[in-house]
C-alpha cells in the first residue's frame, strides 16, 4: 500500500507516518520544511512543497492507493486578517490541488481532515454526523474544505471526511500547549468551563484511519471523537488529577477573548460531537475514557 500524507510533517502527520511505516506500507509525506524524523527510513519519502500551489509534488498521486489530507495552518495563533486567509488557503487550495491531480477512474481512497468545528457553537446538542453545519469562521472553512474533498468522487475516489476533535497525544498538539500552565499550577477552566470538549487520543485517530481504509463501504463524514465527550471543566479537572496539580485557576471568557481575539472566542465554542458512524461501523476505541487517555499520555 502506498499512502500520501499532506501535512505529513506535523504533529498528527508524523504519528501517522510512523504507524503506516510500522505496518510495512510505503509512505510519502509533504511539508513546507522538507525535514522529517523518518528521513532515510525504508519505504519513506518526504517532499518539500507548498501544496497550495500546483507543482511536481502532484506527480506522486499517479502512484498512490490512499491519500490522507491533513495540510492546514494551525488554528492556535492570533487570527489577523492575513492569518485567517492562510488558514483558509492552506486547507482549501491544497485539497483542490489534490483532487485536480487525481487520475479519473483510479481506485483511490481519500481521507480528508475536517474538524468538529464544522458544527459551530451548539450548546448541549448531541452532534452526530448528520447535523447541519454552523455559521462561524471555522465552520465556514470546514464546509468549504469538505466540499472540495467531495469533488474527488467525480473521479471515482472513495472519500471520507474526518471531523477531528481536539487531538491528545505525546510530544505536541493541544496538550503540548496546555501542560506548561498546569505544571506551573495555573491551569484550569476556560470561561465557565461548561462548553463541551470533543477529544480523541492520537492512537485512536491513527487506528480509525486504518479501519476506514479497510472498510470497503465506508464513505462520507465521521466524527473523530472519543465516545466520552466531556465539558471543558471536567477535562481540566481530570488533567489536573492525572498530573497531581490543582486545576482551579479560571481564565475568564473576557480575558481569553482579550488575549487571543477571535481564536479565543472559538475556544469557548461547545460541540458535543459523538462518534456515531465510527461506532456503528464497528470501530472499537482503545481510549474511550478521558482519564485513561491522559494517564497514557502524561
Amino acid at each position: 500500500m502506498h499512502i500520501l500524507i499532506t501535512g505529513g510533517t506535523g504533529f498528527v502527520g508524523t504519528h501517522l507516518c510512523r504507524t503506516y511505516l510500522d505496518k510495512g506500507w510505503q509512505v510519502t509525506a509533504t511539508g513546507t520544511s522538507g525535514e522529517h524524523p523518518f528521513a532515510g527510513r525504508e519505504n519513506f519519502e518526504c517532499i518539500r512543497a507548498d501544496t497550495t500551489k500546483s507543482g511536481d509534488w502532484q506527480r506522486v498521486l499517479k502512484n498512490v492507493d490512499v491519500v490522507v489530507n491533513l495540510a492546514g495552518r494551525s488554528i492556535f495563533n492570533y487570527w489577523t486578517a492575513d492569518y485567517k486567509t492562510r488558514m483558509h488557503d492552506s486547507r482549501i487550495l491544497t485539497t483542490r490541488n489534490l483532487v485536480e491531480a487525481l487520475e479519473p477512474g483510479k481506485n483511490v481512497t481519500l481521507l480528508s481532515a475536517s474538524a468538529a468545528g464544522y458544527y459551530g457553537d451548539r450548546g448541549d446538542d448531541p452532534l452526530e454526523e448528520s447535523e447541519m453545519p454552523g455559521d462561524d469562521f471555522l465552520a465556514g472553512i470546514c464546509r468549504e474544505w469538505e466540499k472540495e474533498a467531495l469533488q474527488a468522487r467525480e473521479k471515482g475516489a472513495r472519500v471520507m471526511l474526518m471531523r477531528f476533535g481536539v487531538v491528545l497525544g505525546k510530544g505536541g498538539g493541544a496538550l503540548g500547549k496546555m501542560l506548561p500552565a498546569f505544571k506551573l499550577l495555573v491551569g484550569g477552566p476556560l470561561g465557565s468551563g461548561r462548553h463541551w470538549f470533543p477529544w480523541i487520543h492520537l492512537d485512536d485517530l491513527a487506528s480509525a484511519t486504518i479501519f476506514l481504509m479497510e472498510t470497503a463501504d465506508a464513505e462520507g463524514p465521521f466524527n473523530f471523537c472519543a465516545p466520552q465527550v466531556v465539558r471543558y471543566k471536567t477535562f481540566a479537572a481530570t488533567l489536573g488529577r492525572v498530573l497531581g496539580r490543582p486545576s482551579f485557576v479560571k481564565m475568564p471568557a473576557f480575558v481569553l477573548k482579550l488575549l487571543a481575539g477571535e481564536m479565543g472566542a472559538a475556544m469557548l465554542n461547545s460541540q458535543r460531537a459523538v462518534p456515531a458512524r465510527l461506532e456503528r461501523a464497528g470501530f472499537s476505541f482503545r481510549y474511550p475514557e478521558l482519564k485513561n487517555a491522559l494517564q497514557e499520555i502524561v
